[in-house]
């Protein structure tokens, strides 16, 4: 049996890898390294750790990729089937397990979970399966294999039936739905995704609370958490790449014309986000409205940079969300514009340059989500702030947790309440701002991506 099995020591399970692949106007392929936490972690463990990355192929380049058999040492690319994988990723993990986790259902007229939505989720299974059967396959005996996110819930118990030998941790990036809401599922479908997960030796949330909602799931559907553990792991900053990367020239020059845009001497609220339906960009515009209207001394004396970076647009609702934000933007600069000044300055092409510009210019950070696991934005801005900035931080962030002492807290529904806020961190005292942005720096990078991973690889085998 053990000469069948595999020789990779550390696997990592994930929808997205850390390659991608486009098909060039010759023919050939080019690739594109991607970043982010797991591929930090990865590299810290080295490559004589016999690491394997499992991902799906994304694109019709990745597709190209893995039927040239081109690829890189230490990532295996799957070629699902494009129709199975749009309903797994679209139809299931996006449109469904991604909702109701972000509890964002308007539930007059959604979810129906009717013959289509089973289709679909037979896909999810499918899907699930073909990473179940290749880590199976390559695992060495007793690896460890750490599982990424809502997209992969089924695989720890796939898994475990076929190499009951192998330690699996499962990771949940987003928040965890309480039980109340976790049952609009079907009840089938609802056992189904707790007994995937609890396939797994343990389970990582990133706060406490995402990890206290999935226990009381289990105790209400699945009789339990049985021997799976479960534990907490905040992910936090990576202040050494940030500060590094903020200060390169590309990164000047974006100041430069951001500084253009926002007029000399005038203070800065930044808000940098993907228009994801969670992140209440529409109501964080209205809040800073309500600012302009409250407080009219700040008129001209302040302005919005708010980078809204278009998301899933391939989904009719997020197209429409960012629809929203933009006609938005443009009639708050027309109801309180003049000739000198643009209170809203909106970009919704994607620039990393351009963002860790803003992150420098910023006095305010506003971070208003609805429903969010983490919310990196909040831990990124003050590190990367050149002088410091003030924290508008919902409560409803994982990030809460660890900032909200020295953040301005804020229910991300109510716009009156959030606008006041922004008036409060406009006003804060200088030597406040600055100690404050220290402690927050602090608790930021308190946990950065490497010793995140190594953290969960550890606990796994321990």
């Amino acid at each position: 049996m053990a000469s069948s099995f595999g020789a990779a020591q550390v696997l990592v399970a994930s929808n997205r890898g850390p390659v991608s692949y486009a098909v060039a106007d010759d023919g050939s392929l080019r690739s594109r390294r991607g970043g982010g936490g797991l591929v930090s972690g990865l590299s810290a463990i080295g490559p004589e750790s016999g690491a394997l990355w499992v991902c799906s192929a994304l694109s019709d380049g990745d597709r190209e990729a893995v039927r040239r058999g081109v690829g890189e040492d230490g990532v295996r690319m799957l070629d699902v089937p494009a129709d199975v994988h749009a309903d797994a990723y679209n139809g299931i993990a996006n449109s469904v397990l991604w909702f109701v986790h972000h509890m964002l259902y308007q539930t007059p007229l959604e979810p129906v979970f009717d013959a289509e939505f089973r289709r679909q989720w037979a896909s999810y299974e499918t899907y699930n399966r073909a990473f179940a059967e290749a880590l199976a396959e390559e695992a060495a005996e007793g690896a460890a294999v750490l599982v990424q996110d809502y997209h992969l819930t089924l695989v720890p118990g796939m898994l475990r039936e076929l190499r009951p030998d192998l330690r699996i941790g499962h990771f949940s990036h987003t928040p965890w739905a309480p039980p109340e809401y976790f049952a609009m599922l079907p009840d089938d479908i609802a056992r189904q995704v707790l007994r995937g997960m609890l396939g797994a030796d343990r389970l990582g949330f990133l706060t406490r609370r995402w990890a206290d909602a999935f226990t009381a799931c289990c105790e209400r559907f699945a009789g339990g958490l049985g021997d799976t553990r479960v534990g907490v792991h905040g992910l936090g900053a990576d202040a050494d790449f940030l500060r590094a990367r903020s200060h390169e020239a590309d990164v000047d020059e974006r100041m430069a014309a951001l500084k253009e845009e926002i007029g000399e001497g005038r203070r800065t609220i930044v808000r940098v986000d993907r228009t994801e339906l969670s992140k209440n960009i529409v109501r964080g515009l209205l809040a800073y409205r309500q600012l302009l209207d409250d407080r009219p001394e700040w008129r001209e004396r302040v302005v919005h940079v708010a980078f809204a970076y278009p998301s899933r647009q391939d989904l009719a609702v997020y197209r429409d969300y960012t629809a929203e934000v933009q006609r938005l933007a443009e009639e708050i600069n027309e109801q309180y514009g003049t000739p000198g000044w643009r209170p809203v300055v909106l970009h919704v092409k994607d620039d990393f340059a351009r963002s860790l510009a803003a992150y420098r210019l910023a006095d305010v950070a506003l971070v208003n989500p609805i429903r969010d696991g983490m919310n990196l934005v909040a831990k990124e801005v003050p590190v990367v702030s050149d002088t410091g900035c003030a924290l508008v931080l919902s409560r409803e962030a994982g990030a809460h947790e660890e900032l909200g002492e020295d953040a301005i807290t804020v229910n991300p529904y109510d716009v009156v309440q959030t606008a006041e806020a922004l008036h409060e961190a406009l006003s804060m005292r200088p030597e406040d701002r600055t100690e404050r942005s220290k402690r927050l720096v602090a608790a930021a990078t308190a946990l950065p991506p490497a010793r995140w991973f190594l953290d969960q690889l550890e606990a796994l085998r321990g």
